[in-house]
């Protein structure tokens, strides 16, 4: 339990930021679903799964990009 605690406390940004892309996100898709088609129900389903795994996707790419700017630093102070 402690691990995780870490990982939020050591992260806490980074998660409020995918929390609010993921809430904006969501908001979005379902709309676009509903116009395209018509069905509040699938609607729903689109725009709770698809942002789901965008939102996993996101956070991945932000640590990716974290670490390439910490290699970054570390190779010009070296």
């Amino acid at each position: 339990m402690a691990h995780v605690q870490n990982f939020v406390t050591n992260n806490q940004r980074m998660l409020k930021k995918t929390l609010s892309y993921y809430l904006m996100h969501i908001t979005v898709a379902m709309l676009v679903a509903y116009i395209v088609t018509g069905s509040l129900l699938i609607a729903a389903t689109l725009s709770l799964l698809e942002p789901t795994v965008q939102a996993v996707a996101f956070f991945i790419h932000e640590r990716i990009w974290e670490r390439k700017t910490e290699n970054i630093v570390e190779d010009t102070q070296a």
